[in-house]
This record gives structure tokens, C-alpha cells and sequence, in this order.
């Protein structure tokens, strides 16, 4: 089977999403988790450490600023499940304005970011990258930030890590996954429906209030 962009949007609004094996496999195959991880958005964890972080902002964040230069970040380590036939498919939906994503530079170095699918209110994240001490739980905060204001219900993140889990993402069945993305679907949200947080200590001030 062809797999295209909509039907790769098909399978997202379904649960399940394609990987490869390895990044040489010319081939893909449909995951569907039976247990999902997910961050709340009103649960994000930010530790006094990372606050310290955010808020000395010695970085600055873009949104859709280099989407390709980030999957071929993700892409880059020793064992990966993005080929290429994952990266073509992820840039057109890029182009579609379908997939999203966030950037951190320090300098003109591109050292963290994120990227995912975004289908009704729910972004389904894919992969994160980090060049630098704490660079992708800088991205992960600001999307977090953004996600909230933008009409987004859930972050999907597929599997729970332990780095994932120190930032507030727990594990749920495909079940209540299911549940929660079907109402995510009967929303609407726009990831550049807003400007990007101003500083680190807005984005650290607004989950404060809210967590």
C-alpha cells in the first residue's frame, strides 16, 4: 500500500501512526499503542532548574522557521526510525500546513526542537531533538505554552520515556487515547493562531498559573 499524505491524516484521526525499522527500510508499518503516552497541557512540570533556564533566555525560539533541518535532527543518531520516505511524506504535510514545527537556536545554531501532526485540536508530537543541556525541554515548554493558546485539548507524545515523564506526560490506555482524541476532533485549533510567548518568564508565569 501507497501510503499519501491524507491517508497518513486518515490514520492519525484513526490513533495509529507509520515507522519504519531502521532508517534504511524502504518500508513502513501502522503503530497503535495499547498503552499511550500524553501530556496534559495543564500538568506540564517545570522544575526550579529549568525555570532558572527559561527565564535567563540565552535562546530564542522560531515556529515553523526550519521543519526539515529539525526531522533530520531527530534523524540523527545511531538507531532511528525515520527513512526516507517518512521525512518526504512529514514535509508535504509540512507544506500542507498539516505538520508543525518548533525550533530552538542559540546564536544562529540550531541546538533543540520538536515536530508533529496537528488533526483537529490534537497534536500528535513525533520527535524532539537536543544539541545542547536542556534544549528540548525548552521546546517541549514553549510548545506546551502555545499548544494551550491556540484551542489544542491534547498532546499526544506516542510512547512514555522517563524524560517525557519528569516533565509531567503520563501513559493511558488506547481506550481512554481513543476517547480523548475523538473529542479532539470535533475541535478546532490553529497553531499559528497565536505570536509565540514573548520571553521564558512568560512562558514559566502562564503554567504557573495554571498548573
Amino acid at each position: 500500500m501507497t501510503v499519501t499524505p491524507d491517508l497518513l491524516l486518515e490514520a492519525y484521526r484513526a490513533g495509529v501512526f507509520p515507522m519504519a525499522e531502521h532508517r534504511d527500510d524502504p518500508d513502513l508499518f501502522w503503530v497503535d499503542p495499547r498503552r499511550r503516552g500524553v501530556f496534559p497541557l495543564d500538568r506540564f512540570h517545570i522544575s526550579r532548574s529549568l525555570a532558572k533556564t527559561l527565564r535567563r533566555d540565552a535562546y530564542r525560539v522560531t515556529r515553523n522557521t526550519a521543519f526539515a533541518e529539525v526531522i533530520d535532527a531527530c534523524a540523527d543518531r545511531s538507531e532511528t526510525w525515520i527513512n526516507h520516505d517518512i521525512r518526504v511524506l512529514y514535509e508535504e504535510l509540512h507544506r500542507r500546513g498539516d505538520a508543525h514545527s518548533l525550533e530552538v537556536w542559540m546564536g544562529d545554531r540550531l541546538v533543540g526542537g520538536v515536530y508533529g501532526v496537528t488533526v483537529g485540536a490534537a497534536f500528535c508530537g513525533e520527535s524532539m531533538f537536543s544539541r545542547e543541556r536542556d534544549a528540548s525541554k525548552i521546546a517541549l515548554a514553549w510548545l506546551v505554552d502555545l499548544l494551550r493558546r491556540t484551542g489544542f485539548v491534547l498532546f499526544d507524545t506516542q510512547f512514555l520515556t522517563n524524560h517525557l515523564a519528569s516533565l509531567g506526560a503520563v501513559e493511558i490506555t488506547r481506550t481512554d487515547y481513543r476517547t480523548q482524541l475523538a473529542r479532539a476532533l470535533t475541535l478546532s485549533a490553529d497553531f499559528n493562531g497565536e505570536p509565540l510567548a514573548a520571553s521564558g518568564q512568560d512562558v514559566v508565569q502562564r503554567n504557573t498559573q495554571t498548573s
